[in-house]
């Protein structure tokens, strides 16, 4: 998701550039005053990119905040469910001695009627 976000970001500044540059060179200036607006974008750009940077870092820190809190949640569930499943052998292990214990204490005596 952080790379959808990237790819977005990316493609709305570099849009935003080109969008620019058409819209100065088709509005009726001078070469001279085209040029100037040309340099001040020109001189924007390497504040764009470091603001784009910035949003993007911001975005991938806290999309990994969320998958670091969900995979603790989910470590969570799975020992809490390997403690369930021990327990449940644990006692099904019991039963079966207990069934066991109990066929030898009192042999089954055969009827031979």
């Amino acid at each position: 998701m952080a790379k959808n976000t990237g790819t977005f970001l990316g493609g709305l500044l570099v849009g935003g550039a080109v969008g620019t540059v058409v819209g100065l060179l088709m509005a009726p200036r001078s070469g001279q005053e085209t040029r100037k607006i040309l340099q001040k974008s020109a001189e924007a750009l390497p504040e764009l990119a470091e603001d784009l940077s910035t949003t993007v870092q911001l975005q991938a820190d806290r999309l990994s905040g969320e998958a670091l809190h969900r995979w603790e949640g989910t470590l969570v569930r799975l020992r809490e469910a390997i403690a369930a499943g021990l327990d449940a052998s644990q006692l099904e292990a019991q039963h079966l001695n207990r069934s066991e214990d109990e066929a030898f204490a009192s042999p089954s005596i055969p009827d031979h009627s």
